[in-house]
């Protein structure tokens, strides 16, 4: 036996022994999911989690493997959490659409074991969140072309009793999917989501190609698939052309070849740890009220990643602003802040917390 399979047969032999170790350590974390639902409690943690952390890595004597071992911990952690969820079950979570668009396809990065439950209008999405239905949802809400989704931040502000949890940032390579053997001077529509199309935009206009909108990127995959027209054509994924039968024409048509967009998780649980947190405010209509916000902002010490403004849903000419900015939420900084700014807007609300 030369030296590499008998490091190969020293893995194995570990790796014997850390199954075992597995199933020592999930059966404990079944004794947590019972206990954590005759008592009602949330299934993350995050100070235990910093606690088992910080545990984890002065456990190592090797300082350069700290690190590593820490993130492997943090991966059993997230698994643990996965199963606590099934066994309680919360595992469910929404998207809007069906199987195969970017939503799902996030979806099922950030949540392998869930069940995915599918809607037709981010509308619902909320909705099944709200009404427990699902424990989490994924929704679109910025593409670093297109810009943000308005209709999905216009809905975190009417749903005041959902939280942003986490964020998502998903590559996106839009695709044009036609009929097997079908050519592009054959083509006379084309189908895809709002945004997709956006995204798209210069190859459309080079090809003199029209689009139509539809609610989602697979389902105008599963629309040009189903109808049997050589003339149409859908911009989605590559997973969509797989799913539903159909030939990527010409790849990666988005305008930007850097083209990602992020998604936000959606829970009724509220968050708590993370280096990112976003606002919801309005202030009154008046001279210097908002960069007064953002002074007070500045002076606290935060950078302001990013702000939106949107129409005040029934207030004609009348705004709500989103803001995100980099720092701790837990800190008393952070709570002096909250407290200043309840002070100088007409309302404010925490939305998310979160890490990226």
């Amino acid at each position: 036996m030369d030296a590499l399979d008998k490091a190969r047969a020293e893995i194995d032999a570990v790796d014997a022994q850390l199954a075992a170790l597995f199933e020592r350590r999930m059966a404990a974390v079944l004794a947590v999911a019972a206990y954590k639902k005759a008592h009602g409690l949330p299934i993350f943690d995050a100070a235990r989690e910093a606690v088992v952390l910080d545990k984890a890595a002065a456990r190592i004597q090797e300082p350069a493997l700290r690190p590593y071992y820490r993130d492997h911990v943090q991966n059993m952690m997230d698994v643990a959490k996965q199963y606590e969820a099934a066994v309680l079950g919360r595992n469910r979570a929404a998207y809007q659409g069906v199987e195969g668009a970017f939503s799902h396809i996030a979806l099922k990065a950030l949540f392998p074991h869930a069940e995915a439950i599918s809607y037709p209008t981010w509308d619902e999405v909320f909705d099944a969140v709200e009404r427990g239905d699902a424990s989490h949802g994924v929704v679109p809400f910025e593409n670093s072309h297109a810009g943000d989704v308005s209709a999905v931040l216009d809905l975190c502000y009417n749903h005041p009793d959902l939280w942003v949890v986490d964020v998502y940032d998903l590559p996106v390579s839009q695709n044009l999917l036609v009929l097997p053997g079908t050519q592009l001077n054959e083509l006379k529509m084309v189908y895809s989501h709002q945004q997709a199309i956006a995204q798209s935009e210069t190859f459309l206009r080079q090809f003199h190609l029209p689009a139509t909108a539809m609610p989602n990127t697979a389902m105008a995959a599963k629309f040009v698939a189903d109808g049997g027209d050589r003339g149409l054509a859908a911009i989605a994924s590559v997973e969509t052309a797989a799913l539903y039968g159909l030939e990527v024409l010409v790849p990666s048509i988005n305008t930007d070849g850097d083209n990602t967009t992020r998604f936000v998780v959606l829970s009724k649980e509220k968050p708590t740890a993370g280096n990112r947190f976003s606002l919801l405010f309005t202030v009154d209509n008046k001279p210097g009220k908002l960069a007064e916000v953002i002074q007070i902002i500045g002076a606290s010490g935060y950078d302001m990643e990013s702000i939106k403004s949107r129409p005040l849903p029934h207030v004609p000419f009348d705004y709500y602003f989103y803001v995100e900015l980099v720092g701790d939420p837990t800190a008393d900084e952070t709570a002096a802040l909250l407290r200043e700014l309840d002070h100088t807007c007409r309302t404010v609300r925490l939305l998310g917390v979160y890490t990226k």
